[in-house]
């Protein structure tokens, strides 16, 4: 009989969102899409039971502090709206309100691009098997070993040149290595029995270093699966941030168990610098990988659609924090209409209308249609095993050079001892 029936609608995103919720116009879907769905779901409801509309506005969900309640669950308690926006049933709010039905299902969920392959693993020994490793190994000894008969065989055939391997094991093994790098060498056999040896080592070698650079150069650009679990997350070395939106301040806090409390010290530390931002910095910073955002997905995938390369969708991973059930619509407790709000909601919900809102709104999970490979730049992280095998490498040949300094000293004055004891007893 057209009965006031009023809902309360939190606003968070913008304050736009007063303008564009009650005409339903659809603009600007990226701002509270969660209210404006409710609310038009909520608006059929009042048309199918004859009531009159009526809407206010709050910029909280709710949450007590010091025995009060603020937000929507406020004007619930206090009579000020008959029934409020989708959100998470906890035991304080049964205390108050009474939740009927889902009619706006979102998830609010920690969202990153899974990091490189090459910032977990070191993927310098992954191009090849741990059998193929086992047979280049057993390929550089045994091209060690043939070459350095040969090379014995042709010194004492016909001596020793300049550029002729003399059969020292120490070059024959310098040889090997820069055929596996595919460098070359001042010292080589000069029969053709060596040379020909020499041929088909550094030609197996050619296509061992063209099959790893390939490998290598896939690695480089691959995704890792390495981060599945919200621990896994947490014992990540990605920034771990949030929207900068009332709920998120008040649901990362309230958590309890160690691996939550873990993360929402690194979200908001003691000291230094809140890791709290804006949807489209937050989304940017996902892009740019290394950074997991904690946001309601609905809204991050649909600035990901604007905004991101199709290469850059298909490594996309959500995590959830709070496993929470789905959010329900909180009514005031002592409202004589409940049952018929509940009834409605059920009739819009077996006619399809509600999912028909829902795919009309909400923007799903960005699906990967190309995984063409695009060019990426490689940083110093990237090559890290290299870097520091480089700086071992360096390392072991300045050890290396001061102990034949000190052995070259010591045999030295070793040799001005003997030859002095010696001048001495012909002198005496």
């Amino acid at each position: 009989m057209g009965h006031p029936l009023t809902m309360a609608n939190v606003i968070q995103d913008s304050n736009t969102s007063q303008y564009h919720l009650p005409r339903e116009d659809r603009l600007e879907l990226d701002h509270d899409p969660i209210a404006k769905l409710s609310w038009m779901i909520v608006h059929i409801a009042f048309q199918m039971l004859n009531a009159t509309p009526r809407y206010i506005f709050s910029h909280r969900w709710g949450y007590k502090r010091n025995g009060q309640w603020s937000g929507m669950i406020n004007d619930l308690n206090t009579g000020r709206a008959d029934l409020g926006t989708n959100c998470v049933a906890s035991s304080d709010r049964l205390s108050v309100v009474v939740f009927t039905d889902s009619i706006a299902k979102f998830k609010v969920k920690f969202v990153f691009r899974q990091p490189p392959l090459s910032y977990v693993s070191n993927i310098y020994t992954l191009p090849f098997s741990l059998n193929v490793w086992f047979a280049t190994i057993l390929s550089i000894v045994t091209s060690t070993f043939t070459i350095f008969l040969a090379t014995k065989w042709e010194t004492l055939r016909l001596g020793k040149s300049q550029t002729q391997l003399d059969g020292n094991i120490g070059d024959t093994m310098l040889l090997t290595m820069s055929a596996l790098s595919q460098q070359g060498c001042s010292l080589e056999p000069k029969k053709i029995s060596g040379r020909i040896m020499l041929f088909v080592i550094f030609t197996a070698m050619m296509a061992l270093y063209a099959a790893y650079s390939a490998n290598i150069v896939v690695l480089l650009q691959a995704p890792s699966s390495s981060i599945k679990t919200l621990e896994q997350l947490a014992n990540s070395k990605m920034t771990i941030a949030a929207l900068d939106v009332d709920y998120n301040r008040f649901v990362l806090k309230a958590q309890k168990d160690p691996i939550r409390r873990l993360i929402y010290k690194r979200i908001a530390p003691n000291t230094g610098k809140e890791q709290y931002y804006s949807l489209n910095e937050g989304v940017e910073r996902v892009r740019q990988g290394l950074f997991a955002f904690h946001s309601i997905m609905d809204s991050v995938y649909r600035r990901m659609e604007a905004t991101y390369l199709e290469t850059e969708k298909c490594d996309i991973m959500e995590v959830d924090f709070m496993n929470a059930l789905d959010p329900f619509v909180p009514v005031y407790k002592h409202l004589p209409y409940l049952e018929l709000l509940r009834v409605t909601f059920k009739r819009i919900r077996e006619s399809g209308i509600q999912e028909a809102l829902h795919k009309r709104i909400y923007v799903p999970k960005p699906r990967c249609t190309e995984k063409m490979s695009t060019f990426s730049s490689v940083g110093l992280l990237n090559l890290r095993p290299v870097v520091l095998f480089m700086v071992y490498g360096i390392s072991a040949s300045i050890i290396i050079l001061l102990v034949e300094i000190l052995v070259h000293k010591n045999s030295n004055r070793s040799h001005k001892r003997i030859s002095s004891k010696i001048l001495k007893y012909f002198e005496d």
